[in-house]
């Protein structure tokens, strides 16, 4: 399984996009801005669609793909999440005033997209690729998934508060070899990461005591014209895991 980061910031502007993960040529895991950058025919192979929650940052290319694609395929978009997630965006975007209920379209028998539920610790498999939805603490409800193969396993933690839960799945899975984890303000910043039930530097090295598991760790969701300060602090604080910047077009291999 091949995984290539689409959008990893926490804004846009320039050469940032927000938070998509193309998995092999059929799915996305969530479908931010970086969804764009596809082509029409890789846009026409997208099968599944799994969105960690309901902001805008995560879910805002859904809409425009299914439109771009739908008199392309023989088959519906699936999307999945979990029942809170799908009824926003069943209320508040595919809802005949922001966009089209394409699950009405062209007919609800034969839907250019459908919705499906999912359960946190229930893994949804496909061919060989298993998606487990995971715990996320964010000020909307939210889960983090956790993707794995035969051979190996990646953690996206989702958006994030401190979050408990998260690494008692991160010490469980077998063969993890990557995890990723937002950090989204600088230090100067934390009672707006606390607000906003994000993390910022301090508050991640505080979360990774946590970690017995000894994956790479990357950090994703940093806010626009604060990656350099905010990874700086990142190494000060939790330099001993070795961290590094998320970056878009990287590539992992599971």
């Amino acid at each position: 399984m091949k995984i290539r980061v689409l959008g990893c910031s926490g804004g846009i502007g320039g050469s940032l996009r927000t938070t998509s993960f193309l998995v092999d040529d059929d799915i996305l895991l969530d479908a931010g801005t970086g969804v764009g950058d596809l082509t029409l025919e890789q846009l026409a192979r997208i099968d599944h669609i799994f969105v960690s929650h309901s902001h805008l940052d995560h879910v805002a290319s859904i809409p425009f793909l299914v439109d771009t694609v739908c008199w392309m395929r023989g088959s519906p978009i699936q999307v999945y999440g979990i029942k809170e997630t799908l009824d926003i965006l069943r209320a508040h975007l595919f809802n005949w005033k922001i966009w089209p209920d394409f699950t009405q379209i062209p007919h609800a028998e034969e839907p250019f997209m459908v919705y499906r539920e999912i359960r946190t610790g229930e893994p949804v498999t496909l061919g060989s690729r298993r998606f487990t939805a995971i715990p996320a603490n964010h000020t909307v409800p939210a889960v983090g998934y956790a993707i794995e193969t035969e051979r190996a396993a990646l953690i996206f933690s989702g958006d994030t508060s401190t979050n408990d839960a998260l690494w008692k799945v991160v010490n469980a899975t077998q063969n993890l070899k990557y995890l990723i984890i937002e950090t989204a303000f600088s230090n100067k910043e934390r009672a707006i990461a606390v607000a906003s039930k994000h993390l910022c530097p301090r508050m991640l090295a505080e979360e990774l005591e946590k970690m017995r598991a000894r994956p790479e760790v990357f950090i994703t969701h940093l806010k626009p014209g604060e990656g350099a300060l905010t990874m700086k602090e990142v190494g000060e604080a939790a330099g001993r895991w070795r961290p590094r910047m998320l970056e878009n077009n990287q590539e992992f291999i599971l």
